[in-house]
């Protein structure tokens, strides 16, 4: 079948659809400084997809392609042949990279994915001789134990995650889960104005690395306890630590950006009775009511109006990272049937870059110009692309 015949049928096809406007697109949104535009080519490149679907072939290797980038970049190096992981790379890649296995026919971890988890395994075993991933004495005061405080919290998540998704698993709770939540409880904080929460790395970065960032840090904590197996947020002997993270989640809400209510709702979903029902509500109301027009998020609009340390203005539109974490957070609290979601969702599957398998999204902190380099650049990215495919493969679950 040759080119202009197929391009016939499929404008047929739209136009049964009602959606000729997607399927011929010639542009989604803005690309950054020597991006290819998203264009119909690549939501519909001949032979291959259609409109309404997306690449999952396509956004495994660019996950499993940044989290080697990572995993061999010098500035990530730690002592005993480690690396410390990022709340922006090697975490979300975690996180979603099992979600894909399904549909590659993949019967269990990649390369990447056992490369990343032999080295948090690693610090858990070696938690009291490894270094913190930053010093005081390198970067400042307070950087030793708010270093402590974050990757206890993303050992347990990393590997509670792991060993809820794995097959090789069996449903089981590890022995190095089981220390690595150990660590995460011990660095809970148990007086003052952050009782309840963990100190963690405040390097002036919204949205995962700012002075607010201890509330997102709870919530993935909280997140870490409702995925272990076994039913571990149950157990008897950490009742009182879960008693104080609920109560410090409500009681900090108030001040809290959207962006950080956003993993709360997920921590909702998955810790029963960790928000009361009503707040809960409230909760998916005000995030449903930031949709934009195009049936995305747009970050900047739930970042609490964070200015940029370069002075650029902050991108304005939908994004990957926002559409993604909130698409998912709102499946997870049991919104599959909201019109508002699936919306989402068609923002999601129309809006992937077909060529490099990745999704949009932008730094609240530097645009692209002012980052270390063009690599350090895709951080956005990298987490955007591993929220959507959460999203995306969580609305193709039973």
């Amino acid at each position: 079948m040759n080119t202009a015949v197929r391009r016939i049928l499929g404008l047929a096809a739209c136009l049964v659809a009602g959606t000729v406007a997607v399927c011929w697109r010639t542009e989604l949104g803005a690309a950054g400084p020597g991006e290819p535009r998203l264009t119909a080519a690549h939501l519909n490149p001949p032979d291959a997809l259609t409109a309404n679907s997306w690449d999952p072939k396509a956004a495994a290797a660019y996950l499993d392609e940044r989290a080697d980038w990572w995993m061999g970049w010098k500035r990530a190096a730690r002592d005993h042949e480690t690396f410390c992981i990022s709340c922006h790379t090697a975490v979300p890649y975690l996180m979603s990279r099992p979600a894909l296995r399904t549909s590659l026919g993949e019967a269990g971890l990649s390369a990447s994915e056992r490369r990343l988890l032999d080295n948090v395994t690693r610090r858990v075993r070696l938690w009291k001789e490894v270094a913190p991933f930053y010093t005081d004495a390198d970067r400042g005061a307070y950087k030793s134990v708010e270093s402590r405080g974050t990757e206890s919290v993303l050992n347990a998540l990393i590997l509670a995650s792991n060993d809820a998704s794995n097959p090789a698993g069996n449903g089981h709770l590890s022995d190095d889960t089981r220390t690595a939540f150990e660590n995460m409880w011990a660095e809970q904080q148990t007086t003052g104005d952050q009782k309840g929460a963990w100190l963690w790395l405040r390097f002036k970065n919204e949205p995962w690395e700012a002075d607010d960032s201890d509330y997102y840090g709870a919530a993935l904590a909280a997140i870490a306890v409702g995925t272990a197996p076994e039913n571990y947020r149950a157990k008897p002997e950490i009742q009182n630590n879960l008693k104080m993270l609920r109560e410090y989640l409500n009681r900090a809400y108030a001040a809290q950006t959207l962006s950080n209510r956003a993993v709360l709702l997920w921590a909702s979903a998955k810790v029963p009775g960790l928000l009361p029902p009503e707040r809960q509500k409230a909760l998916i109301r005000e995030l449903l009511s930031k949709q934009e027009a195009d049936g995305g998020w747009s970050l900047a609009s739930m970042a609490g109006g964070w200015k940029r340390h370069d002075g650029t203005p902050q991108e304005a539109g939908s994004d990957g990272y926002a559409t993604g974490l909130i698409t998912f957070a709102l499946l997870e609290a049991g919104m599959r049937q909201d019109a508002q979601v699936k919306r989402g969702l068609r923002w999601l599957t129309d809006n992937q870059n077909r060529t490099d398998g990745y999704w949009l999204a932008y730094s609240l902190n530097n645009n692209e110009e002012h980052h270390i380099s063009p690599d350090t650049a895709r951080f956005m990215k990298d987490a955007a692309t591993a929220y959507a495919v959460l999203a995306l493969s969580e609305s193709k679950s039973p």
